[in-house]
């Protein structure tokens, strides 16, 4: 599910830790995020904001975990006004 709201826009994602290589798949209505690292001491957290924010090219300090922080289904949200980038992010998340 994606969301735009006034703080930007909120995304819920289901993460898989230890996977081979950081990715972002869409199975149905769900969007799995896999990442390397893992669920150890917050750093699947950690690697999942760096990926997301290399991929979208946005500063880690506009993408927050809202909620999940020691699950594996999180809701995102992702503080960025920015025409290009909002639209960046949905056209990656509506696959």
């Amino acid at each position: 599910m994606i969301k735009t709201t006034k703080d930007g826009i909120i995304v819920n994602i289901k993460i898989s830790p230890n996977a081979k290589k950081n990715e972002i798949i869409s199975e149905g209505d769900i969007i799995k995020v896999k990442i390397t690292a893992q669920p150890v001491d917050g750093k699947a957290n950690k690697a999942l904001v760096e990926f997301l924010s290399k991929t979208f090219k946005i500063p880690k300090t506009s993408i927050k975990i809202i909620k999940g922080e020691t699950s594996k289904e999180k809701t995102i949200l992702f503080e960025i006004f920015d025409d290009e980038k909002l639209n960046n992010v949905k056209k990656v998340f509506d696959i």
